[in-house]
């Protein structure tokens, strides 16, 4: 028992003093992370590359055409037993990568980066409409897991590290730093960890850096902004309105879709992943601008200025491409595609308002950067990263407050509606039939609760809550000053509380203890 406090002793002192351990660590995950994402964003690259090319190669030969479409339904066939084989590896990432840090799931790391490596590119090549952010997530997040097992760190360590990982692996594939740990705080973890944010913060920039050394510092989106008059702000209401509903409406289409492609059982998982293949080549052949990504969509956007009918025609192919391609289950995000589809939604919207209003004609750019910052914000309902992700990629803080706005109202509409968050909607599904496995030895593990503004907590003492048989309170932070955690002890608000968890029961624990500090 004395070596055990000893043991608990020491993985507080490292949570709160040994900033210099956490720094290193940070080093250690955003070199890993880094590295994998930047052969992973080449891979993609040569991909699309080649892919445009076999498509020129084909177009107007019946019998090219034949072969390619036959091809791509082995390539098909070839991933589904790609992710026969590790499962983990399919679908988007993140919520893979959540269901790890909640202590539901456990990844072979290495496993999961090969097929994802594999899976994903050849998904890419065969031009499914899907991004690279996602895969990106959950290669940083099994990179630092790998370097967390090679080091031998404990499990406390481990799971910071993958958290860590996953921001690292946004960094390294939009060359966005902060957007990478925000998006760890506000999406996976729902809470404010110092630890996480200590590291993380080293993690993301060091990815960050990784990548530019390879792609340059260049921005991932190039325009030229124009300010919005104060006294047309009320048309940013409307617009994040619209996003809201728009944002709702994807997420429900999107999960029905999934589920749609699941109850076709009676055919094999290889012929229908076949079959979604040789359909994507299809539609290659006659609208290519959508394929993939959404990048060349995105430059033809700005650099043509296309006419309203044919952005609605895009955006309306891309949508139902997007679920079609996504529901498959093959290797591949959406958080691209995803903006692909705001920036659309705000060129048809900054076009219509400019014209109405007899705005500047420049100003409908302004509306294609709004609208991919408050369909992130209506999707994922996660804002503050919507908003400092869209600055991080185009370089421009001019529009830090009509991209605020914009992604508050889309947010709070999307609440109203009742839209459940896209990548917890995912997560439900990935644990299905998961959701009281146990994840791993006895091992104890630390994690950190801020007690937020308007909690139940608020005022109660430790003793006078059920926090479960297997929690423990090991310390009490409270105006950066540790306090020990006596039964008497009252909670306040902005309290962090410091608990050592079984790992046994790890993830049904750390459920129990958000719902008891967020009242719900």
């Amino acid at each position: 028992m004395k070596e055990k406090g000893k043991t608990t002793f020491r993985k507080i002192e490292y949570s709160r003093k040994e900033s210099f351990y956490l720094i290193v660590r940070g080093i250690e995950v955003g070199i890993a992370a880094g590295l994998v994402c930047v052969l992973y964003r080449f891979l993609l690259s040569k991909a699309e590359e080649y892919l445009y090319a076999v498509i020129e190669y084909v177009k107007g030969n019946p019998f090219k055409t034949a072969l390619w479409l036959f091809l791509l339904s082995l390539l098909g066939a070839a991933v589904s037993y790609i992710i026969k084989w590790e499962p983990l590896a399919g679908g988007s990432g993140i919520p893979q990568v959540t269901g790890e840090i909640r202590g539901y799931l456990s990844h072979n790391w290495l496993r999961v980066i090969a097929a994802k490596l594999i899976g994903s590119t050849v998904s890419i090549f065969a031009g499914l409409s899907l991004g690279r952010e996602g895969p990106s997530i959950q290669f940083g997040a099994m990179a630092a897991k790998g370097a967390a097992r090679i080091t031998k760190a404990d499990k406390t360590t481990e799971l910071r590290m993958i958290s860590c990982g996953a921001g690292a692996g946004m960094a390294a594939a939009f060359n966005s730093p902060l957007a990478g740990i925000m998006f760890v705080l506000e999406e996976i973890h729902h809470t404010f960890d110092k630890a996480i944010l200590c590291m993380g913060i080293v993690a993301t920039i060091t990815a960050d850096f990784v990548s530019k050394l390879f792609f340059g510092q260049g921005t991932v989106f190039d325009y030229n902004p124009e300010n919005l008059p104060l006294r047309y702000y009320w048309l940013l209401i409307i617009f994040g309105i619209l996003l809201g509903i728009f944002g709702s409406l994807y997420n429900m289409i999107m999960v029905k879709g999934q589920n749609l492609y699941k109850k076709i059982g009676k055919i094999p998982a290889w012929l229908k992943l076949a079959v979604v293949f040789a359909l994507c080549g299809v539609v290659g052949l006659l609208l290519p601008q959508v394929l993939c990504g959404g990048h060349s969509m995105v430059d033809f956007l700005l650099k043509e200025h296309p006419s309203v009918s044919v952005m609605l025609l895009l955006l309306i192919a891309k949508f139902f491409f997007g679920v079609f391609s996504f529901s498959s289950g093959a290797p591949g995000g959406t958080l691209y595609p995803m903006t692909v589809l705001g920036t659309y939604i705000g060129a048809v919207f900054g076009e219509a308002a400019t014209k109405v209003f007899h705005l500047n004609g420049d100003l409908w750019e302004e509306f294609v950067v709004l609208g991919m910052a408050g369909l992130f914000a209506s999707i994922v309902r996660a804002p503050i990263t919507g908003v400092i992700v869209v600055f991080e990629i185009t370089g421009n803080m001019d529009s830090l407050l009509p991209l605020a706005a914009v992604s508050l109202v889309s947010y709070a509409t999307a609440n109203m509606l009742g839209s459940t968050p896209f990548y917890s909607s995912l997560l439900s599904g990935v644990l299905k039939g998961k959701e009281n496995a146990p994840a791993g030895s006895g091992e104890k593990v630390l994690r950190t609760f801020v007690v937020p503004t308007g909690s139940l907590l608020k005022n109660k003492k430790i003793s006078d809550i059920d926090w479960g048989k297997h929690c423990i309170i090991v310390s009490v932070e409270r105006n950066e000053k540790p306090i020990t955690p006596k039964g008497d002890l009252k909670i306040l608000e902005g309290d962090e509380l410091v608990f050592l968890i079984s790992q046994r029961r790890f993830a049904r624990d750390i459920s129990r203890i958000e719902k008891i500090v967020n009242g719900e």
